[in-house]
């Protein structure tokens, strides 16, 4: 009988899609271009949906793979955020507000996994999340293509990302674990 290593089970064809996003994230840092630059934009969203697909259609989730995403869809977008902050497309309070969710998620995370009440409850995606990372994703497609309307996106993807805050806070609070009764 086969024995699955842990190299197998961890390397699984939806971890491997959101992985390619740290790669696609150093790429956009060193790109220069538009080209280059849309096709990572465009590349980074399509991975972004296809590592989803992929683990309902071949029924694989694990726990490494419902860190992996967030985490490299953290490390592009900020790896962009800074790009574009350093190339002079962004100011600094627009590179700020692009960042409140990403700044917030990581708290976040910190905070639940301090928590022994909040330890154990599985972070999976939002309807408020995947709002904001399109949104986001149009806005850096915007900052390369279409300079007037950057201003009022990235005020969108601000109240959006405060939208997305308090919506996985709320869920972190409906799920977490009851609290012991103190004896007296």
């Amino acid at each position: 009988m086969p024995q699955s290593s842990a190299a197998s089970r961890y390397a699984t064809w939806p971890n491997l899609v959101s992985s390619s996003r740290f790669v696609l994230a150093a790429g956009f840092l060193l790109a220069e271009g538009l080209g280059p630059r849309l096709g990572l934009i465009g590349l980074a969203s399509f991975t972004d949906f296809l590592d989803g697909w992929l683990a309902r259609r071949q029924r694989i989730t694990s726990r490494l793979g419902a860190i992996l995403d967030p985490i490299a869809d953290r490390v592009f977008v900020i790896s962009v955020v800074v790009a574009f902050l350093a190339s002079g497309d962004l100011a600094p309070w627009q590179a700020g507000l692009l960042l409140v969710r990403d700044v917030m998620t990581i708290i976040g995370w910190i905070v639940a996994r301090s928590s022994p009440a909040l330890r154990a409850i599985p972070f999976r995606a939002r309807m408020s999340g995947k709002v904001l990372t399109v949104v986001q994703l149009g806005t850096f497609l915007t900052v390369l293509l279409w300079r007037p309307a950057v201003t009022p996106l990235v005020v969108l993807c601000a109240l959006l990302g405060a939208w997305a805050t308090v919506d996985y806070t709320l869920m972190l609070w409906r799920e977490r674990a009851p609290s012991t009764p103190e004896a007296t």
